[in-house]
């Protein structure tokens, strides 16, 4: 039976919380979908939660050599770990952060992931990081994907070398990418675009991200490894269009997180009840699709399903309105 199927058995129970909302910036200026059940029953090896591992972090200095005699691409990376190596290899998981918003800001979710058994890397790309010795340019993110190729290949020689703090603690088949505003264009070209395609990722979460145009190549060109669209419903930076539109493009295995009345940043960035839900929604799929774990499917319905703060589903063209999206493709 597949993740997907086994996933519809669940049993449909309420799941309330307070909500709260928010609007943001730092990215560029009727629906048919099906609604998983919740369930409480796990018929595998239970999830690992949130908060399980005490997490270590270093810090790399990787530099990716210019082509033809240009310089380097500095690429300064956090990497955050389980301390513990009894339960190593781990998967890994590289976060790209959104224009104009420096890694740190992230911490709290990056932790939340690291804590639950996942390696995490976290590159600071150039030219769109606000600590940047160099000119901010948003459209430097047409390089970023080769950036975040490189970063993997890296840390993959790491844990396979033995003098690394990195050593044996990554598992080189379960690899996922996860990116926010101008950070999930450049994960969901990793995984959706010819430009940019990279086999060795098996999962994308696209935390209010969008095609964009400037990558050029061709959107969802072939097969699309498990795809997870959160989005803020009052997103005014990457509006909730940005997100049906990848969505609905996607005739692959694709689950959605409909934040209902949260704006672009606070979900990401700001501790609260919508940091919650990301947190464990993008936990549970990243154990079910890295790990292997089909009760990931129905522990993202348990909780993504929160009244008056969040809907969560699978399949069809999603929950938002279809619509015109800055910089993505007509």
């Amino acid at each position: 039976m597949t993740v997907a199927a086994l996933a519809v058995l669940g049993a449909l129970i309420a799941w309330a919380a307070l909500g709260s909302t928010g609007t943001g910036s730092g990215k560029r200026t009727g629906a048919s979908s099906t609604i998983l059940p919740a369930s409480t029953t796990t018929t595998t090896a239970p999830l690992t939660a949130i908060g399980t591992y005490d997490v270590s972090s270093l810090s790399l200095e990787i530099v990716e050599p210019g082509a033809a005699g240009a310089p380097g691409r500095s690429l300064p990376t956090t990497v955050w770990y389980p301390t513990s190596t009894a339960a190593a290899p781990y998967p890994l998981l590289v976060f790209s952060q959104g224009y104009d918003v420096s890694v740190a800001s992230y911490q709290g979710l990056i932790h939340d992931w690291a804590s639950a058994g996942f390696v995490v890397a976290a590159p600071t790309y150039p030219h769109t990081d606000p600590s940047s010795p160099a000119t901010l340019d948003e459209d430097d993110i047409v390089n970023h994907p080769a950036d975040l190729r490189f970063v993997i290949t890296t840390l993959l020689d790491d844990s396979a070398s033995g003098g690394s703090a990195l050593s044996g603690l990554i598992r080189s088949s379960a690899i996922g990418v996860v990116g926010q505003s101008d950070g999930g264009d450049v994960s969901l070209a990793t995984v959706a675009n010819s430009c940019c395609l990279d086999p060795r990722v098996k999962a994308a979460a696209i935390l209010s991200g969008a095609e964009w145009a400037g990558m050029g190549g061709t959107w969802f060109p072939g097969t699309t490894v498990p795809v997870l669209a959160v989005q803020g419903t009052a997103d005014t930076v990457n509006p909730p269009t940005c997100s049906a539109q990848f969505f609905g493009e996607d005739p692959f295995t694709k689950y959605w997180l409909s934040l209902l009345g949260a704006g672009h940043l606070p979900p990401y960035l700001d501790p609260g009840t919508d940091q919650q839900v990301v947190a464990e929604v993008t936990t549970a799929f990243f154990e079910a699709e890295l790990s292997g774990r089909p009760a990931g499917i129905a522990a993202m319905a348990a909780d993504g399903n929160v009244t008056d703060m969040s809907d969560f589903g699978t399949g069809g063209v999603g929950p938002w309105p279809p619509g015109s999206c800055p910089g993505a493709p007509a």
